[in-house]
């Protein structure tokens, strides 16, 4: 895979977990549990695959750049979008999509819970 650091890159972002969906054979990225980035893997545990959301005209967009950026495999194509881990999209492409797709779940919860998942707390009211 041309991106390896790709792991440490997502495992950075505030709250992030990664886990093996086994049935599919994908490494999950999930922000309070909902999926935002995925890296599917092959028979041989090989990366296919390097699956993120997206605005749809952004999604659309790049992909009309990029040859290597494709509708979402095995996701709505509307969304969801899919990188070969072996071709020509730039790193810093590819960390700001990530980033991007990482915001866009963050933005779908509460300001409570999006406070908490990024580790800031409430601000104090206080009457003294």
């Amino acid at each position: 895979m041309k991106y390896p650091w790709i792991d440490e890159y997502l495992l950075s972002m505030p709250s992030v977990t990664k886990d093996l969906q086994a049935d599919w054979n994908w490494i999950r990225y999930q922000i309070g549990g909902k999926m935002f980035a995925a890296v599917c893997l092959n028979n041989d545990n090989k990366p296919y695959y390097i699956t993120l959301k997206l605005e749809p005209s952004e999604g659309d967009f790049l992909r009309n750049q990029y040859p290597d950026i494709l509708p979402g495999y095995y996701m709505n194509k509307v969304h969801w979008n899919s990188i070969n881990p072996d071709g020509e999209v730039p790193d810093e492409l590819l960390k700001d999509m990530l980033e991007r797709s990482y915001k866009l779940v963050l933005r779908g919860f509460s300001q409570k819970k999006q406070r908490e998942l990024l580790g800031l707390m409430p601000s104090k009211t206080s009457l003294e």
